[in-house]
């Protein structure tokens, strides 16, 4: 076998091993990480490490989690909003989605009046 075809597997061999090591890890095949994703899984610890370190911008996206189907994405999209503006307009996270209309009614009206003085929101903050 000659040295360029040594090469060449060796290469291929390492580079494999990379790819199934980032795989392995999580770096690859989970999408885009933002707090826009659909799995809770992704989304609940990008929503607090924005909210501990006071990034406004999530904002509008946590009014859209309100709505969520799921219970532990309401509950930590109305704990952040609390957090972050001090407001909460009665929403309750465990109640059912018509008695939470109101509240999240108040609190689309809340960003329309704030969303021009939003820092925009970047994908892998």
């Amino acid at each position: 076998m000659s040295i360029s075809r040594k090469f060449n597997i060796a290469a291929l061999s390492i580079t494999g091993a990379i790819v199934l090591g980032l795989i392995l890890s999580g770096c690859v095949g989970q999408g885009l990480r933002s707090v826009t994703s659909d799995d809770p899984a992704v989304k609940i610890p990008l929503i607090r490490k924005a909210v501990d370190s006071n990034d406004r911008s999530i904002l509008p996206q946590l009014v859209k989690d309100l709505q969520s189907e799921d219970p532990a994405v309401r509950f930590y999209a109305i704990d952040g909003l609390r957090r972050l503006t001090g407001e909460s307009f009665g929403y309750q996270w465990r109640d059912d989605e018509q008695a939470r209309k109101p509240a999240v009614e108040r609190w689309q009206q809340y960003i329309k009046s704030v969303a021009s003085t939003l820092p925009a929101y970047r994908v892998g903050r």
